[in-house]
């Protein structure tokens, strides 16, 4: 019996916490398959259906906080698909730019499925974009909106980043931490040849991996800024601490990746990390300044229900009314009020109450997502 007496020499020494987990830090040591089914002659892959998963568990966080911040979640069913396909087309330019020696070959494989390759960056550019359009158009504040949308943004790319470990990509340098993963020889980049790294003894640094773990404990931590100091927040700023934080989290991961679209030796995506950085700093510098204590803030939410009132009213029905945006209902009860003063004059003096109810109509639905004070704040779009 040994001193502590609990072990036996003829017994097996104590499994080492590295040796018990083992097993299961192997699991990640897999090359997958990047098909995840088939559809008749159709191949339906792995990055696609982790995108397309992303996508709807964004939808459901942006619907919330949009519910719960006072803005028109009915919005969010269309406004979702324009911005989802603008930033699916800006983030496969970006990856045919940053990968173009695999396709200056095959032109025709820039537009043909799979499409195994997205630029994140591209993707906020042309996202942004669009939802500017989307927001003008529908006289909705666009720096609130970039609020609502940045947690849902984090959980798409925790969900997003697992396609890129079934399409073996997203990787680093050889390592021998336990959740290495194994990448095999046809998706080597040229400096690690098998010869040189055996496959069956070789991990790699999982940095979709890191990128996922970022992406969800981001949008835990903006979902709880936005209820702890949201009140006080200005809209945008939000969003501007989502810039730092993936571009913080990017600019770190960069040093791991080789074979980096470069910009005069440095990669494209650091010197843009860097950018957004100093750029969204700089930003809530000058918002939060002194001489703007008085600039527009996101106030207190709205009662928990008001939605289900509001749901009643076709306020999603807008007419234009020069640069403000009314809703329709509110427009037809003022033009009856104008029409008929003796009918203005019996409601005023037999029901003084109906006013109030008229004014809290139209004020509901100026209400959903509506900003007429967002001008001042609506000069930069990323």
């Amino acid at each position: 019996m040994t001193a502590a007496g609990l072990h036996f020499a003829d017994m097996p020494a104590p499994l080492s916490l590295v040796a018990l987990l083992a097993p299961v830090l192997a699991l990640i040591a897999i090359t997958p398959d990047p098909i995840a089914f088939h559809i008749g002659s159709i191949s339906v892959y792995w990055y696609g259906v982790c995108y397309a998963v992303g996508i709807a568990a964004a939808y459901v966080v942006i619907t919330r906080e949009a519910r719960r911040r006072g803005l028109n979640a009915r919005l969010v069913d269309n406004g979702i698909i324009i911005v989802a396909a603008a930033a699916l087309a800006g983030g496969r330019m970006y990856h045919v730019i940053d990968q173009w020696q695999l396709y200056k070959d095959n032109l025709v494989a820039i537009v043909l499925p799979p499409y195994n390759g997205l630029g994140v960056y591209g993707g906020f550019l042309t996202g942004i974009i669009a939802l500017a359009i989307v927001t003008r158009r529908w006289h909705q504040s666009f720096w609130r909106w970039l609020d609502v949308i940045a947690p849902g943004l984090f959980v798409m790319q925790a969900i997003g980043r697992w396609g890129n470990f079934f399409n073996q990509e997203l990787y680093g340098p050889p390592t021998d931490l336990p959740w290495g993963i194994a990448i095999d020889c046809a998706h080597r980049v040229a400096p690690y040849p098998c010869t040189t790294y055996p496959l069956l003894t070789t991990g790699f640094q999982p940095l979709f991996l890191y990128e996922s773990i970022s992406g969800v404990l981001g949008a835990i931590t903006l979902l709880w800024i936005a209820r702890r100091y949201g009140r006080h927040m200005r809209p945008g700023d939000l969003f501007l601490i989502f810039f730092i934080w993936y571009a913080a989290v990017r600019f770190a991961l960069e040093t791991l990746r080789t074979g980096n679209w470069t910009f005069f030796g440095a990669p494209t995506a650091m010197l843009i990390s860097g950018g957004l950085i100093v750029g969204s700093l700089v930003i809530l510098a000058i918002r939060h300044r002194p001489g703007a204590a008085g600039g527009d803030r996101w106030g207190d939410p709205p009662e928990p229900g008001w939605d289900r009132v509001q749901a009643g009213d076709d306020d999603d029905e807008w007419v234009d009314d020069e640069d403000d945006a009314v809703p329709a209902d509110a427009a037809v009860v003022e033009g009856e009020a104008a029409a008929g003063d003796d009918d203005v004059g019996r409601i005023e003096d037999e029901e003084p109450d109906g006013n109030d109810t008229t004014g809290e109509r139209v004020e509901t639905g100026s209400g959903s997502g509506t900003d007429s004070s967002s001008g001042a704040d609506s000069g930069r779009a990323g």
